[in-house]
């Protein structure tokens, strides 16, 4: 089976890349190196493994990919409030045209999987658990687009939407603005750090649950067709400080101080249930202490930053 994957040097897309042909896969990868990232050098001797630079936007360039794929995973967007707001037409056209286009070159026999995010809850309570039939509410310019990019897909044939919580864990193309990596980089490189909102709650998933979920749409999706799933760790529906004082565990040297001054861009206050996809069949395992873990381990490896002096 042949798996195209646009934005398949990003963060998702590597681990996800890997995943796939570690699986049997045919992975064609898409991407233009936006951030400065390479490609995966050590699969360039891999017969099943493809590696095209170029833009999800480019009509040209996907008519002659599309056809040849089985699955097809738009990955390459813009992601993050701050970002789409610092450049509202790059975040229209790449996490909404593009996902348009790829919908409208395809075959009702290609499956889309669709990641969007579950930011799209918005501004609830915290403390009622958010499921796929609760209203969605996105202030941001990142929330809308995605949610409006899910709604024309799953009004498509052949779609699976998977709503993801915050994803944390290593990557070659790695980020340390999600807010699992960044607390963990904060306490192991300055040991400090200033928490705004710390009774805000999100739900979180390790990137290579991510993975393994689109490879379950893939190979046992038949029955999930044209609906969207939350994706995350039942476990890890935590507030801000809750998670703070979990690395604290960890990086016991790690001091927090909490402001009143500050805000996040999406107003972001929810618990999310990840039953419907238990129920067909997929739950995420790898807890969040396990990817602390894991980080810390990943951050020695990056060394001292690029621009610091101590």
């Amino acid at each position: 089976m042949k798996v195209l994957i646009t934005g398949g040097a990003g963060y998702i897309g590597s681990v996800l890349s890997e995943r796939l042909l570690d699986t049997g896969f045919d992975v064609t990868a898409v991407d233009n190196l936006l951030y400065g990232q390479h490609g995966p050098f050590h699969r360039a001797a891999d017969p099943h493994y493809d590696f095209v630079f170029g833009d999800a936007r480019d009509e040209t360039l996907m008519k002659t990919l599309i056809p040849k794929a089985d699955v097809l995973i738009p990955l390459a967007a813009a992601v993050g409030a701050p970002l789409c707001d610092r450049d509202p037409f790059f975040a229209r056209t790449v996490n909404l045209e593009a996902v348009q286009l790829m919908n409208r070159l395809r075959s009702p026999s290609q499956r889309i999987i669709f990641p969007t995010t579950n930011s799209g809850y918005g501004t609830k309570s915290g403390e009622e658990f958010c499921t796929e039939e609760t209203a969605l509410e996105p202030i941001s310019l990142y929330g809308k687009l995605k949610v409006q990019a899910e709604a024309e897909l799953l009004d498509s044939p052949n779609t699976i939407s998977l709503r993801l919580a915050t994803v944390f864990g290593m990557s070659l193309r790695m980020r340390i603005d999600l807010l699992v990596n960044h607390f963990v980089y904060e306490a192991v490189t300055r040991g400090y750090l200033v928490i705004f909102e710390k009774n805000f709650k999100r739900n979180y998933v390790h990137i290579r649950d991510v993975a393994d979920g689109f490879v379950h749409c893939i190979e046992k999706g038949d029955g999930m067709l044209n609906r969207s799933f939350n994706l995350g760790l039942d476990s890890a529906n935590l507030s801000k400080q809750e998670l703070a004082e979990k690395i604290q565990c960890y990086v016991p040297k790690f001091l927090v101080q909490y402001s009143e001054i500050g805000s996040d861009p999406d107003k972001r206050n929810y618990i999310v249930s990840n039953q419907r996809l238990r129920d067909a069949g997929f739950e995420a395992r790898r807890s969040l202490d396990e990817g602390i873990v894991e980080l810390i381990k990943g951050y020695r490896m990056i060394g001292r930053g690029q621009f610091g002096n101590i």
